[in-house]
């Protein structure tokens, strides 16, 4: 009785143990996608965060912008959720973003659902505004460095009926490597046209709870144990779907078998 009582205690203490670190320490996942739209010797860099919650890593999350900095990313971009919906005080939110701007001008962000549900919403957006973060909610863009070019579109937040894509993909050019930042993955049909490449997505949490060999139990949109988690999908022979697990949590502070990250994506041409 005395060793089944000792292994269940080691159990449930490795458990508690994994999921504080799971909740509370940041991993940086890496991620290839090659393309024939580039040379073989081009590629450019995106670091994608996702989910936030209002979630600080320690004080003023010195210990993301640090990790941030070490990467030194071409261009980063936000996939929504930076702050909950019962987040009072945007200011955390908004110091955060001031440092990550310091740290690469080229920052990008699209709204997630809980910035739409949250009565601080515009309060939030023009605060990203004088940031100079570049609020891309249903428009697009190009972005140049050197003799590398892509495109960047973004829409707003699906699941809340935000998103225009046609907005978003106007006057895109079909040979340039096209990025779509979407909140929500669109589970319904997950069909974009051209130029589409590339979609980049949060909003499961990749479960924010897992098991071992099972994956997620539950998901928004989705319900119970989602196909569309987190990872990398492909959807057709020229189009794929990244769907990161994200740095915070919502309804739980907690996370298990799935780590808070961010996730480093490098984009580069086909040998």
């Amino acid at each position: 009785m005395m060793l089944w009582l000792g292994l269940i205690s080691i159990i449930l203490f490795s458990i508690i143990a994994k999921s504080y670190n799971d909740t509370n320490f940041v991993k940086i996942e890496r991620l290839d996608i090659t393309t024939d739209k580039l040379a073989e010797n081009q590629s450019f860099t995106i670091l994608q965060m996702t989910d936030l919650h209002n979630k600080q890593f320690n004080k003023g999350n010195q210990r993301l912008i640090d990790k941030i900095q070490s990467l030194d990313p071409d261009v980063i971009v936000i996939t929504g959720d930076l702050i909950d919906r019962k987040t009072e005080d945007v200011e955390n939110a908004l110091s955060f973003v001031e440092e990550i701007v310091e740290i690469n001008p080229h920052t990008y962000f699209v709204s997630g659902n809980h910035e739409w549900g949250n009565p601080l919403r515009d309060v939030l957006f023009e605060g990203l505004e004088e940031r100079k973060v570049r609020y891309l909610d249903n428009q697009n863009t190009k972005i140049e460095f050197g003799y590398i070019s892509f495109q960047l579109a973004g829409i707003g937040d699906p699941s809340t009926n935000h998103d225009s894509l046609d907005s978003a993909l106007d006057g895109l050019e079909k040979n340039d490597f096209t990025v779509l930042l979407s909140h929500a993955p669109d589970v319904k049909e997950l069909s974009y046209p051209a130029p589409i490449d590339l979609t980049l997505s949060g909003h499961t949490h990749g479960g924010q709870i897992r098991l071992p060999l099972v994956g997620a139990i539950i998901a928004p949109d989705q319900g119970l144990f989602p196909k569309y988690d987190k990872g990398l999908y492909l959807l057709n022979e020229k189009q794929q779907l990244y769907i990161d697990s994200g740095l915070g949590t919502s309804l739980m502070d907690v996370r298990l078998f799935n780590q808070s990250q961010m996730t480093l994506i490098t984009v580069k041409g086909e040998d």
